[in-house]
C-alpha cells in the first residue's frame, strides 16, 4: 500500500516549482507538455500514461507565473479533480489520423488555433513557448502561425534531475517496494520455469503494492543473457544457469526503482567462470559508486572511472551511469571509451539520483552477468537507495 504520509500537495508544489524556475532561467513564458510522464511531473495529473506515449490525446499548457491548463482525453476531465496545480480542465483535440481520419490537416490546423489562441489568452504572441514533440503536420500547423517557439527539452530534464525531499521520500517507497518484489521472485528461481513466468511473479508483486507498470521486458536467462538487451521470453530456465533482470519499474507515486541483479537457478554451485563474470561486475558497480561526488563533471566521471576490460568491451552496457527520477532521465554519465564520441560535460548536483550500471559478457562467454545500484547525491557524498543484496554463492 502506499505511504499516505507522503505529502503529495508538497510533491506537486515543489515539482512545479522546479520547472518554472528553468523555465525562467531560459526565458520561456510557457511550455506546452504532451509526454505523459512530463505532465505528471508537472501537475500530479495521470490517465493512460502508456497509452498516451503514442498518442496525442493529452497535453498540458504550463506558463511561468500564471495558470496550468490540462487538455484532458474525452471523458476522462473529472481525473484532475482537486489538483491544486491545475488551473482549468479542457477537453483535448486529438490530432491522429486515428481519431481525425483524412480531415487530420484541418485538425491538425484546429488545434494549433487553439494552441495560439491560449498563447495570446495567457502570456501574449511575442512570448517563448516551448513545445514538445508533436504530430509534424501539428508542429507545422503552430510553426506557421507565428510563434516563437523553441524546445522545452532542456528545461524540462534539468528540472527533473534534482530531486526535492518529497520526490526522494517517493522514491524510497518505491525501491522498497520493488525490493519485496524482487525478494518474492527470487523465492520462486528453479531451473523448468519459464522466463515469463518468472517475470510475472514480480510483476504481480509491483502492481499490488500500487506500482504503475514495468517499463520493459529485462529477465532473461543463460545464453539469452549475453549480450545483454534480449527480452524476457518463453524459453525455460535450464539447470544452473545464470538469469539477469534489470528492474525498470515505474512503481509508487510514479517513481522509477531502477538496478539489477543477476542470480544462479541451481541446484548445483556456480561455475568458475559465473563467479569470475560476476566478480568483475560486482567490482565495476563498487569502484564507480565510491567516485560520484558532488561537483564531479561528467567528464572527470568518466575519467576516474573503471576501466573495462577488453575482453568484456565488445558487450559493455552503453552508458556507465545515467540520472532516474520518474524515468530513466538526464545525465547520461559514458565510459572513457565513449565519452569523446557521445559524451558531454556538466556537474553531478546534490539531489541528482544516479543508476551505475554494469554489463559483464563477452563474445567468448555463454552468459553474461547484470549488475546495477541507484543512490541519491548528497551535500556531502552519496546515499545508497538499492538495497538488495547480493548473491553470496556468485561472490563466491
Amino acid at each position: 500500500m502506499l505511504d499516505t504520509t507522503i505529502d503529495q500537495v508538497a510533491l506537486r508544489a515543489g515539482r512545479l516549482a522546479r520547472l518554472r524556475s528553468e523555465m525562467a532561467a531560459r526565458d520561456v513564458a510557457a511550455v506546452l507538455l504532451t509526454d505523459p510522464v512530463n505532465i505528471r511531473y508537472a501537475s500530479g495529473a495521470r490517465n493512460m500514461q502508456i497509452f498516451t506515449a503514442r498518442n496525442p490525446a493529452r497535453y498540458l499548457f504550463v506558463t511561468l507565473d500564471g495558470p496550468v491548463v490540462l487538455y484532458e482525453f474525452t471523458g476522462a476531465l473529472h481525473l484532475a479533480d482537486g489538483l491544486e496545480t491545475i488551473t482549468e480542465v479542457r477537453h483535448a483535440t486529438t490530432a491522429s489520423f486515428v481519431a481525425a481520419g483524412e480531415a487530420i490537416a484541418d485538425v491538425e490546423r484546429r488545434w494549433a488555433g487553439e494552441i495560439r489562441d491560449l498563447v495570446a489568452e495567457t502570456v501574449g504572441l511575442e512570448a517563448t513557448v516551448g513545445v514538445e514533440r508533436v504530430n509534424a503536420g501539428a508542429a507545422i500547423a503552430l510553426a506557421n502561425l507565428g510563434l516563437n517557439l523553441v524546445d522545452p527539452q532542456e528545461a524540462v530534464e534539468r528540472a527533473r534531475a534534482i530531486k526535492t525531499p518529497d520526490e526522494v521520500a517517493c522514491q524510497i517507497e518505491s525501491m522498497r517496494a520493488t525490493e519485496r518484489a524482487m525478494a518474492a521472485m527470487e523465492a520462486e528461481i528453479r531451473p523448468g520455469r519459464s522466463e515469463n513466468e518468472l517475470w510475472s511473479v514480480f510483476h504481480q508483486q509491483v502492481i499490488a503494492q500500487g506500482g504503475d507498470y514495468i517499463e520493459t521486458r529485462l529477465l532473461s536467462s543463460g545464453e539469452h543473457t549475453n549480450p545483454w538487451f534480449q527480452e524476457t521470453s518463453a524459453k525455460v530456465i535450464g539447470a544452473n544457469e545464470l538469469i539477469a533482470f534489470d528492474t525498470d519499474v515505474v512503481g509508487c507515486h510514479g517513481y522509477y526503482a531502477d538496478y539489477s541483479r543477476t542470480f544462479h537457478a541451481g541446484p548445483d554451485e556456480p561455475s568458475a567462470e559465473q563467479r569470475e563474470l560476476y566478480r568483475i561486475a560486482h567490482e565495476q558497480v563498487h569502484h564507480n559508486l565510491s567516485i560520484i561526488e558532488p561537483g564531479l563533471t561528467f567528464a572527470g566521471y568518466s575519467e576516474k572511472a573503471w576501466d573495462l576490460p577488453e575482453r568484456y568491451a565488445a558487450h559493455r552496457y552503453y552508458l556507465s551511469a545515467h540520472g532516474v527520477g520518474m524515468t530513466g532521465e538526464y545525465p547520461y554519465l559514458y565510459h572513457a571509451q565513449d565519452f569523446g564520441s557521445f559524451g558531454y560535460d556538466g556537474v553531478i548536483e546534490p539531489g541528482m539520483t544516479l543508476c551505475v550500471e554494469s554489463f559483464i559478457g563477452g563474445p567468448d562467454t555463454r552468459e553474461g552477468v547484470k549488475l546495477e545500484q541507484q543512490l541519491i547525491v548528497t551535500e556531502t557524498g552519496t546515499e545508497l537507495l538499492s538495497r538488495y543484496p547480493f548473491d553470496d554463492r556468485l561472490l563466491g
